[in-house]
């Protein structure tokens, strides 16, 4: 590989990377995020219509959001000013404030940029609130995470949430086009090779032009590099995928969906997503474990049972070879019948539970251990189900104050069927006894 790739060194000085050469000059140039800039786009129609009021631009790296920003600034009038909530404390926001302050009493509108705006604590996102509502400034934050979570109430009230989405593969083929008109030359990868170049960009634009960047600087002269070469040479970056950020409950939640919605191979590919980006495969065999038990349930009890034994098998072989024992268990709970009648049962029990935690049990299916609780009636009457002929006394077994209650209500589904059947038979039994 040293014979295809040189030593890339250092940057010369006033050097710029191409992902900032070749950033967007008008908002037409952007590419992806047509949902939010296209015709038809949310920002698109604001732009048009009454104004544009603070944005929180949430979305994964390199997707455009801070060249969005500065574009905006140019499209409405006002003057440009970035901040970064890494590099940023209370005193420099009260100097941008009063900067944007005085512009304004000259006319003219300030558009204030803030990179990584959710790892200000809730003081610092408070001092926005001011200069927002008095119009010093129009806000335009932009996060990785989800504003839910990381930005105050008071804060999202007052700014619209604009996502952005990761460039898909079209955008990202696109942009590399664009590269090479601007650099004047082609790419020296062959066709497996620019593909696989996009996968390890992962979405991310930036991220895409400095690959490409890198792959200018090391390509021998007249070479067309493969896709194994490419491979080598990278290292094959890893999938972006923060475990304890949104991607990682992301794709856990399409695994979980994809179960249940009984799609295999859907669910395979997100287990596979989750294994190669270096998700624990325990965690994912806690989660088919949970998986079992809210989505399947008694339509399968071999789920449980298929799931556990998973989870053990990997925690005996370890990786890779543990992860098949998981993988088939995906594809078992996938094409297991569905029910979650257990599931919404015990939740109605709970309901009812919290709301009468203080009813006694009836006398009659309590214990008489003593004489005194004899004498007050604790088991009188109780009928030993074993003793009848069916095993079945058909006695009321809820608090006085409830009655008999229905919560689980089988589908007629997988092995459920079966039970329905039972309580069919039992609910007969206990009609016939208690006229």
């Amino acid at each position: 590989m040293a014979d295809l790739f040189a030593a890339a060194g250092l940057d010369k000085a006033g050097y710029r990377p191409l992902a900032d050469r070749l950033r967007p000059q008008r908002l037409s140039e952007v590419v992806g995020q047509t949902h939010v800039i296209g015709p038809d786009g949310a920002l698109s129609r604001l732009i048009a219509g009454s104004g544009l009021g603070s944005l929180i631009l949430w979305g994964p790296p390199g997707t455009g959001k801070t060249t969005l920003a500065r574009l905006l600034a140019s499209e409405i009038g006002c003057e440009f000013e970035q901040v970064s909530a890494i590099h940023t404390g209370v005193s420099d926001l009260k100097k941008a404030f009063d900067a944007a302050r005085a512009r304004r009493l000259q006319g003219r509108n300030t558009l204030l940029f803030v990179d990584e705006i959710h790892r200000f604590n809730r003081a610092q996102q408070d001092s926005f609130l001011p200069v927002m509502e008095d119009g010093t400034i129009i806000l335009v934050g932009a996060t990785t995470e989800n504003p839910s979570f990381e930005l105050n109430a008071a804060l999202l009230s007052r700014a619209r949430v604009l996502v952005f989405h990761a460039l898909d593969g079209e955008a990202l083929r696109q942009l590399l086009k664009r590269a090479e008109a601007f650099e004047g030359k082609a790419l020296p990868l062959d066709d497996e090779a620019r593909d696989l170049l996009i996968s390890f960009a992962d979405g991310d634009g930036r991220s895409l032009l400095t690959l490409a960047e890198d792959v200018w600087r090391g390509a021998s002269a007249n070479s067309i590099v493969t896709a194994d070469e490419l491979a080598r040479f990278f290292q094959r970056r890893a999938p972006r995928y923060d475990k304890s950020r949104d991607a990682h409950y992301d794709l856990i939640s399409a695994l979980h969906k994809s179960v249940r919605g009984s799609d295999p191979d859907a669910a395979l590919y997100w287990f596979a997503r989750m294994i190669d980006a270096g998700e624990d495969p325990l965690y994912l065999g806690r989660r088919l474990v949970r998986m079992a038990i809210e989505d399947i349930g008694l339509a399968d009890p071999q789920a449980l049972v298929h799931a556990n034994a998973a989870k053990e098998a990997y925690d005996y072989l370890g990786s890779p070879e543990g992860e098949l024992a998981l993988a088939n268990t995906v594809v078992y709970l996938a094409t297991a019948p569905k029910s979650n009648a257990a599931y919404m049962a015990y939740k109605a029990a709970m309901k009812a539970a919290k709301a009468n935690g203080s009813l006694a049990p009836p006398k009659i299916i309590l214990n008489a251990p003593t004489a005194l609780t004899k004498a007050e009636g604790y088991g009188t009457g109780y009928i030993y189900d074993h003793d009848t002929p069916e095993a079945f006394s058909g006695q009321d077994y809820f608090p006085d104050a409830l009655t008999t209650r229905s919560y689980y209500a089988p589908p007629d589904r997988g092995f459920e069927r079966e039970i329905a059947k039972r309580l069919g038979y039992w609910a007969k039994l206990r009609k016939e006894k208690r006229e």
